[in-house]
């Protein structure tokens, strides 16, 4: 199945970058990482090829070949989400959502349930995340902390950063450096030179749905998974993600840390096969 590389013009006239493998009725978007962009999904869509499915994959403003916003105020990623579905006669998906990519899947869950057919999170964030409502806290490990104060220093050298950002949400902070090498590290490093070169705001497209607060409003089907790699900190949130959402427990991912579809795509092609078939 060849991937069509096409733009879709937003209403204020931003081009989006568009990936679509186009091969059957069943759609599937995949909504990427803050620390990604579309190319991400390219091996888990390979690894669906012969499923009979519509992939799609975009990127967000500020990352890939999509640009930020002038004004981080002007649009909202569940807006530009909608926008994408209706130029591609998308009518429902399931919604793959890896890191902010599954916050932007609960908010368009919330806001729009009739376009989701379903949603699968990996290591997800939601809109409004906090530790002022939960028995535990966010606190920083011995290794991430470290790791976290370069990849956010405005002021380092920018392959430091990037370093740092791989050792982070690649292999995971506890696990070594370089633990993912070959084509996958080269493409996070090639995605995190882009995304630092734009610097898009983090507040830019928020749809102010405060979706912590709100998981139990969530009525499409939703599976929550996270590696066991990931910032050791994030994973209690990721459980109580699952908790709130009140469709069972969520399931860990052995041996891969923020970003699976990167370096496991059959793993992440087996999860979208299971929701898919209500497994």
């Amino acid at each position: 199945m060849d991937a069509e590389q096409r733009s879709i013009t937003a209403p204020d006239g931003t081009p989006i970058a568009v990936t679509r493998h186009h091969g059957g009725d069943r759609a599937v978007v995949f909504l990427h990482a803050g620390v990604a962009d579309r190319r991400a999904w390219d091996s888990v869509a390979a690894e669906l090829a012969d499923d009979g499915l519509d992939l799609v994959a975009y990127d967000r403003r500020g990352y890939g070949d999509t640009p930020a916003a002038a004004d981080p105020a002007s649009f909202t990623h569940v807006d530009d989400l909608l926008v994408v579905l209706d130029d591609l006669g998308v009518q429902q998906a399931l919604l793959v959502g890896n890191s902010m990519g599954g916050g932007l899947a609960l908010d368009t869950a919330l806001l729009h349930p009739e376009r989701v057919s379903g949603a699968v999170l990996i290591g997800a964030g939601a809109s409004g995340m906090t530790d002022e409502d939960t028995p535990f806290d966010w606190v920083l490990d011995a290794a991430t902390e470290p790791l976290l104060e370069v990849a956010e220093d405005d002021g380092a050298p920018t392959e430091d950063r990037i370093a740092a950002l791989a050792h982070l949400w690649l292999d995971g902070p506890t696990a070594p450096e370089g633990r993912v090498s070959g084509p996958a590290r080269e493409l996070f490093v090639a995605m995190n030179q882009r995304i630092l070169d734009v610097a898009a705001a983090d507040s830019a497209g928020a749809a102010g749905v405060g979706a912590w607060t709100r998981l139990g409003e969530v009525t499409v089907p939703v599976l929550t998974t996270w590696g066991d790699l990931d910032i050791p900190a994030d994973l209690p949130f990721y459980e109580e993600t699952a908790r709130r959402l009140g469709q069972g427990p969520g399931r860990v991912l052995p041996g891969v840390a923020h970003l699976p579809g990167l370096e496991r795509p059959a793993l992440v092609a087996d999860l979208v096969r299971g929701a898919l078939s209500g497994r």
